[in-house]
Protein backbone atom coordinates (compact mmCIF):
# COMPACT_ATOMS: atom_id res chain seq x y z
CA UNK A 1 0.00 0.00 0.00
CA UNK A 2 2.84 2.35 0.86
CA UNK A 3 4.45 1.62 -2.51
CA UNK A 4 1.23 2.53 -4.32
CA UNK A 5 0.91 5.71 -2.28
CA UNK A 6 4.44 6.78 -3.18
CA UNK A 7 3.93 6.00 -6.88
CA UNK A 8 0.79 8.19 -6.92
CA UNK A 9 2.42 10.99 -4.96
CA UNK A 10 2.41 14.23 -6.92
CA UNK A 11 -0.23 13.05 -9.40
CA UNK A 12 -3.27 14.50 -7.59
CA UNK A 13 -3.14 17.88 -9.35
CA UNK A 14 -2.60 16.45 -12.88
CA UNK A 15 -5.42 13.92 -12.42
CA UNK A 16 -7.70 16.68 -11.11
CA UNK A 17 -6.91 18.93 -14.07
CA UNK A 18 -7.50 16.09 -16.52
CA UNK A 19 -10.85 15.37 -14.87
CA UNK A 20 -11.73 19.08 -15.07
CA UNK A 21 -11.07 19.05 -18.80
CA UNK A 22 -13.00 15.87 -19.54
CA UNK A 23 -16.47 17.39 -19.91
CA UNK A 24 -15.46 20.09 -22.45
CA UNK A 25 -13.30 17.48 -24.20
CA UNK A 26 -16.31 15.19 -24.56
CA UNK A 27 -18.41 18.11 -25.81
CA UNK A 28 -15.70 18.98 -28.33
CA UNK A 29 -15.52 15.37 -29.52
CA UNK A 30 -19.28 15.30 -30.00
CA UNK A 31 -19.03 18.53 -32.01
CA UNK A 32 -16.30 17.05 -34.20
CA UNK A 33 -18.45 13.98 -34.85
CA UNK A 34 -21.35 16.22 -35.79
CA UNK A 35 -19.17 18.08 -38.26
CA UNK A 36 -18.10 14.78 -39.79
CA UNK A 37 -21.49 13.09 -39.92
CA UNK A 38 -24.19 15.68 -39.20
CA UNK A 39 -26.97 16.43 -38.59
CA UNK A 40 -27.03 20.15 -39.32
CA UNK A 41 -29.17 22.05 -36.82
CA UNK A 42 -29.78 25.78 -36.24
CA UNK A 43 -27.50 25.54 -33.18
CA UNK A 44 -24.47 24.16 -35.07
CA UNK A 45 -25.06 25.68 -38.52
CA UNK A 46 -22.30 28.26 -37.99
CA UNK A 47 -19.73 25.47 -37.56
CA UNK A 48 -20.69 23.87 -40.89
CA UNK A 49 -20.45 27.20 -42.71
CA UNK A 50 -16.85 27.71 -41.51
CA UNK A 51 -15.62 24.42 -40.00
CA UNK A 52 -11.83 24.94 -40.01
CA UNK A 53 -11.60 27.35 -37.03
CA UNK A 54 -13.95 25.14 -35.01
CA UNK A 55 -11.99 21.95 -35.76
CA UNK A 56 -8.65 23.60 -34.99
CA UNK A 57 -10.07 25.05 -31.77
CA UNK A 58 -11.47 21.78 -30.48
CA UNK A 59 -8.37 19.72 -31.30
CA UNK A 60 -5.87 22.22 -29.91
CA UNK A 61 -7.90 22.81 -26.74
CA UNK A 62 -7.80 19.09 -25.96
CA UNK A 63 -4.05 18.90 -26.64
CA UNK A 64 -3.42 22.01 -24.56
CA UNK A 65 -5.53 20.96 -21.58
CA UNK A 66 -4.39 17.33 -21.30
CA UNK A 67 -0.69 17.77 -22.10
CA UNK A 68 -0.68 20.90 -19.96
CA UNK A 69 -2.05 18.94 -17.01
CA UNK A 70 0.95 16.61 -17.14
CA UNK A 71 3.28 19.59 -16.69
CA UNK A 72 2.03 19.73 -13.10
CA UNK A 73 3.49 16.27 -12.31
CA UNK A 74 6.88 17.00 -10.67
CA UNK A 75 7.99 13.36 -10.74
CA UNK A 76 7.38 13.21 -14.50
CA UNK A 77 9.28 16.45 -15.13
CA UNK A 78 12.25 15.34 -13.07
CA UNK A 79 12.38 11.82 -14.51
CA UNK A 80 11.93 12.90 -18.14
CA UNK A 81 13.17 16.50 -18.59
CA UNK A 82 13.37 16.08 -22.37
CA UNK A 83 9.71 15.05 -22.47
CA UNK A 84 8.84 18.25 -20.62
CA UNK A 85 10.65 20.34 -23.22
CA UNK A 86 9.28 18.52 -26.25
CA UNK A 87 5.71 18.47 -24.96
CA UNK A 88 6.05 22.20 -24.34
CA UNK A 89 6.69 22.62 -28.05
CA UNK A 90 3.23 21.17 -28.62
CA UNK A 91 1.49 22.87 -25.69
CA UNK A 92 2.46 26.46 -26.49
CA UNK A 93 1.43 26.44 -30.19
CA UNK A 94 -1.73 24.48 -29.33
CA UNK A 95 -2.71 27.03 -26.70
CA UNK A 96 -2.05 29.98 -29.00
CA UNK A 97 -4.02 28.39 -31.85
CA UNK A 98 -6.86 27.56 -29.45
CA UNK A 99 -6.97 31.15 -28.22
CA UNK A 100 -6.78 32.70 -31.70
CA UNK A 101 -9.42 30.41 -33.20
CA UNK A 102 -11.62 31.13 -30.19
CA UNK A 103 -11.23 34.85 -30.88
CA UNK A 104 -12.00 34.28 -34.57
CA UNK A 105 -15.19 32.35 -33.80
CA UNK A 106 -16.23 34.95 -31.23
CA UNK A 107 -15.75 37.72 -33.79
CA UNK A 108 -17.08 36.20 -37.01
CA UNK A 109 -19.57 33.44 -36.13
CA UNK A 110 -23.17 34.64 -35.71
CA UNK A 111 -23.89 35.29 -32.04
CA UNK A 112 -25.97 32.37 -30.65
CA UNK A 113 -29.36 33.30 -29.13
CA UNK A 114 -28.25 32.32 -25.60
CA UNK A 115 -25.16 34.55 -25.72
CA UNK A 116 -25.00 38.31 -25.49
CA UNK A 117 -22.76 41.35 -25.65
CA UNK A 118 -21.37 40.83 -22.14
CA UNK A 119 -20.24 37.29 -22.92
CA UNK A 120 -18.84 38.43 -26.28
CA UNK A 121 -16.69 41.06 -24.53
CA UNK A 122 -15.62 38.58 -21.83
CA UNK A 123 -14.51 36.06 -24.45
CA UNK A 124 -12.63 38.81 -26.27
CA UNK A 125 -10.74 39.79 -23.11
CA UNK A 126 -9.92 36.24 -22.03
CA UNK A 127 -8.83 35.19 -25.52
CA UNK A 128 -6.46 38.14 -25.83
CA UNK A 129 -5.13 37.57 -22.31
CA UNK A 130 -4.51 33.88 -22.95
CA UNK A 131 -2.64 34.63 -26.18
CA UNK A 132 -0.58 37.34 -24.47
CA UNK A 133 0.31 35.08 -21.52
CA UNK A 134 1.43 32.18 -23.70
CA UNK A 135 3.56 34.40 -25.93
CA UNK A 136 5.26 35.92 -22.88
CA UNK A 137 5.75 32.43 -21.46
CA UNK A 138 7.46 31.35 -24.67
CA UNK A 139 9.67 34.45 -24.77
CA UNK A 140 10.62 33.92 -21.12
CA UNK A 141 11.88 30.37 -21.70
CA UNK A 142 13.80 31.54 -24.75
CA UNK A 143 15.81 33.87 -22.51
CA UNK A 144 16.06 31.13 -19.82
CA UNK A 145 13.87 32.97 -17.31
CA UNK A 146 12.31 29.87 -15.73
CA UNK A 147 10.29 31.70 -13.06
CA UNK A 148 8.65 34.08 -15.54
CA UNK A 149 8.03 31.18 -17.93
CA UNK A 150 6.24 29.20 -15.23
CA UNK A 151 4.15 32.20 -14.15
CA UNK A 152 2.97 33.15 -17.64
CA UNK A 153 2.31 29.57 -18.69
CA UNK A 154 0.24 29.07 -15.55
CA UNK A 155 -1.79 32.17 -16.37
CA UNK A 156 -2.39 30.99 -19.92
CA UNK A 157 -3.27 27.46 -18.84
CA UNK A 158 -5.72 28.73 -16.22
CA UNK A 159 -7.68 30.63 -18.87
CA UNK A 160 -7.48 27.71 -21.31
CA UNK A 161 -9.05 25.40 -18.73
CA UNK A 162 -11.88 27.83 -18.07
CA UNK A 163 -14.41 25.65 -19.92
CA UNK A 164 -13.92 22.92 -17.31
CA UNK A 165 -14.57 25.29 -14.41
CA UNK A 166 -17.59 26.71 -16.23
CA UNK A 167 -19.19 23.28 -15.96
CA UNK A 168 -18.89 23.60 -12.17
CA UNK A 169 -20.25 27.16 -12.10
CA UNK A 170 -23.24 26.18 -14.26
CA UNK A 171 -24.13 22.90 -12.57
CA UNK A 172 -25.58 24.26 -9.28
CA UNK A 173 -27.61 26.84 -11.19
CA UNK A 174 -29.05 24.19 -13.51
CA UNK A 175 -29.93 21.96 -10.54
CA UNK A 176 -31.51 24.55 -8.24
CA UNK A 177 -32.78 27.24 -10.64
CA UNK A 178 -32.90 25.95 -14.21
CA UNK A 179 -31.79 27.30 -17.57
CA UNK A 180 -29.89 30.61 -17.13
CA UNK A 181 -30.88 33.65 -19.15
CA UNK A 182 -28.39 35.64 -21.22
CA UNK A 183 -27.19 37.82 -18.34
CA UNK A 184 -26.84 34.98 -15.83
CA UNK A 185 -25.07 32.83 -18.41
CA UNK A 186 -22.52 35.60 -18.96
CA UNK A 187 -21.90 35.78 -15.20
CA UNK A 188 -21.53 32.00 -14.86
CA UNK A 189 -19.17 31.81 -17.84
CA UNK A 190 -17.13 34.74 -16.59
CA UNK A 191 -16.96 33.20 -13.12
CA UNK A 192 -15.26 30.10 -14.57
CA UNK A 193 -12.45 32.17 -16.06
CA UNK A 194 -12.25 34.45 -13.00
CA UNK A 195 -11.92 31.54 -10.56
CA UNK A 196 -9.11 29.98 -12.58
CA UNK A 197 -7.31 33.30 -12.98
CA UNK A 198 -7.58 33.98 -9.24
CA UNK A 199 -6.18 30.55 -8.36
CA UNK A 200 -3.28 31.06 -10.79
CA UNK A 201 -2.42 34.44 -9.28
CA UNK A 202 -2.60 33.01 -5.76
CA UNK A 203 -0.15 30.26 -6.72
CA UNK A 204 2.19 32.79 -8.37
CA UNK A 205 2.02 35.09 -5.34
CA UNK A 206 2.75 32.22 -2.97
CA UNK A 207 5.78 31.15 -5.03
CA UNK A 208 7.10 34.70 -5.16
CA UNK A 209 7.00 35.38 -1.40
CA UNK A 210 10.34 35.87 0.34
CA UNK A 211 11.52 32.66 2.08
CA UNK A 212 11.31 34.18 5.59
CA UNK A 213 7.72 35.35 5.06
CA UNK A 214 6.76 32.02 3.45
CA UNK A 215 8.21 30.07 6.39
CA UNK A 216 6.33 32.22 8.85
Amino acid sequence: MEKIRKSLSGWGVPFGLIALGLVPAVAGTVRLLQLANGPVTPENLRYFEAPLPAVLHMVTVMLFSFLGALQFAPRLRKAYPRWHRWSGRIIVPSGIIAALTGLWMNQFYPLPPHDGTALYVTRLITGIWMTYALILGYLAIRRRDIAAHQDWMLRGYAIGLGAGTQVLTHLPYFIFVGEPDIDVRAVLMGAGWAINAAIAEAIIWRRARPPVFAAA
